[in-house]
């Protein structure tokens, strides 16, 4: 709970990534909302579900400790590691908020935020040189939202009202992001964020083309990306186009229903749609009698990773043998491909960030390769494809330098709308021309608030090293830079 308060030194840091109140593999298995919040529109439902979720919040420190309001985990800028003039005059501290989910079922998202800000936090050193000439001593404030609309909203509040940072950041679903910025979109605060779809951020906050938002600013990939690749990925396997959807009845779900009758029949795919299912449910047999009369090749929709497990299981028991397959959510964290077993082989993971990403960070210097490498070192887990929250601190840390005034919020607003930088995620441009092609995929500044992001469609392989399960890069089509490792192979099934 809030109250419950641990403070210790970052070699205290239990070394598993989901140790101590993080989600357990059955809380994972069991996590019901974490479909309906990771690429869905709604921003609403998980806080009757989450509200007795809770864990206790650590404060973590480089060197020298910064008194903070509340509960909450502070990463404060030591041990100098960047370049800076020995001249330059001492600035006031500046503080970077970041919402982040430590606990609740969106925890696999945030399993990875704690190591992005401390990677961050010692990149950073003694502090950065900003425009006004002066070394500013930088604070990274971790608050948990605990997988919690409400509890997000209430953080950001927090972050604005009592905690005076210069600047919020926020990732991990619409459940974080949404509520998170338009809290900053009303206080008249600088919000940046990343890990939610363009159109959730866009449309399901209510802007238009001709009224965007003020303050807020979000890279991502889009649903038309996630489609994109899909159709891609689709074609590579001889089929009848026929695709068997099979949903949740969730904020998710639905938005899966909608997205695909949209890109996928001028694509040449007949959907066959199943009722949506209610999250939790035991027996998928009317929906596989029905895939199964309608002879579909192709498996599509939006579940959790237990409601998936205990379909796909029931699918090989009754004989139900699709080509290929393709899932939102369920499969893109080592933990849901670890529970499937070697059912989970050649299916596919969406892949928002990889370790073969040809991408760089200008903060902490490390290749992808090398991000996720040390992540694994420090942590004994897997690395996920949430390591793109390290996007965030490139980011911020380049708005923070570039920003004229620091005591102007206006001024670190400007310096927000005039990124242009390469990031661990990809590139960053909101200097260029608005894009909004329903060809283009890839990298583009989709909108005035959003930029996008590169992302690739992999499948899940036995592993060759240490991981029993590794994400294999087949698909490229939203990002065109990064390099295919292998041909899409069918969904095998033995006996």
């Amino acid at each position: 709970m809030l109250d419950n308060v641990r403070s210790h030194k970052i070699e205290d840091e239990e070394p598993a990534a989901f140790a101590d109140k993080r989600v357990t593999r059955r809380e994972f298995l069991k996590g019901a909302g974490i479909a309906g919040a990771a690429i869905g529109v709604g921003t609403t439902g998980l806080g009757s579900l989450l509200a007795a979720c809770g864990g206790e919040e650590t404060t973590t420190t480089a060197a020298v400790s910064t008194p903070t309001t509340g509960a909450a985990t502070s990463t404060t800028a030591a041990a100098s590691t960047t370049s800076v003039s020995a001249a330059a005059e001492i600035g006031r501290e500046l503080k970077i908020g970041f919402a982040s989910p430590q606990t609740g079922v969106l925890a696999f998202f945030g399993a990875p935020d704690k190591y992005c800000a401390d990677r961050a936090t010692e990149a950073i050193g003694d502090g950065l040189v900003c425009a006004d000439g002066k070394k500013h001593p930088v604070t990274i404030l971790t608050r948990d939202t605990q997988s919690d609309t409400n509890r997000a909203a209430q953080v950001a509040g927090d972050m604005i009202n009592n905690d005076k940072v210069d600047l919020v950041t926020a990732a991990s679903t619409s459940d974080v992001v949404v509520p998170v910025a338009d809290q900053c979109e009303a206080a008249g605060m600088p919000c940046i964020s990343t890990d939610i779809p363009w159109n959730n951020y866009i449309f399901g906050r209510g802007a238009t083309p001709d009224k965007p938002f003020a303050w807020t600013y979000n890279v991502f990939a889009g649903m038309d990306d996630f489609y994109a690749n899909y159709i891609d990925f689709w074609n590579q396997v001889p089929t009848n186009k026929k695709v068997a959807f099979l949903n949740s009845n969730d904020a998710m779900g639905q938005a899966t229903d909608m997205s695909a009758k949209q890109f996928l029949p001028p694509a040449g795919f007949t959907p066959v749609s199943a009722p949506l299912y209610n999250v939790g449910t035991e027996d998928f047999s009317s929906s596989i009698a029905l895939f199964k009369k309608e002879g579909c090749e192709i498996m599509h929709g939006s579940a959790n990773p237990g409601d998936f497990a205990n379909f796909w299981k029931q699918c090989l028991q009754q004989s139900f043998h699709p080509k290929t397959a393709a899932w939102f959510v369920a499969l893109m964290f080592p933990e849901g491909a670890a529970a499937l077993g070697d059912l989970v082989i050649n299916q596919n993971a969406d892949l928002i960030w990889h370790n073969a990403f040809p991408f760089k960070s200008p903060l902490v210097g490390d290749t992808c390769q090398q991000y996720a490498d040390e992540y694994e070192k420090r942590t004994n887990s897997k690395w996920n494809v949430a390591l793109c929250h390290g996007i965030l601190f490139d980011w911020a840390t380049d708005v923070l330098k570039r920003t004229a005034n620091l005591d102007d919020k206006n001024s670190v607003l400007d310096a927000v709308k005039s990124t242009k930088m390469e990031t661990i995620s990809g590139m960053i441009d909101f200097t260029a021309a608005i894009d909004t092609s329903t060809t283009a995929h890839g990298p583009r500044r989709i909108s005035e608030n959003c930029y996008t992001t590169p992302l690739a469609i992999g499948q899940w392989r036995k592993g060759t090293g240490k991981w029993p399960y590794d994400q294999v890069i087949v698909g490229n089509v939203a990002a065109p830079m990064v390099t295919i490792q292998d041909k899409v192979q069918p969904l095998s099934y033995t006996s």
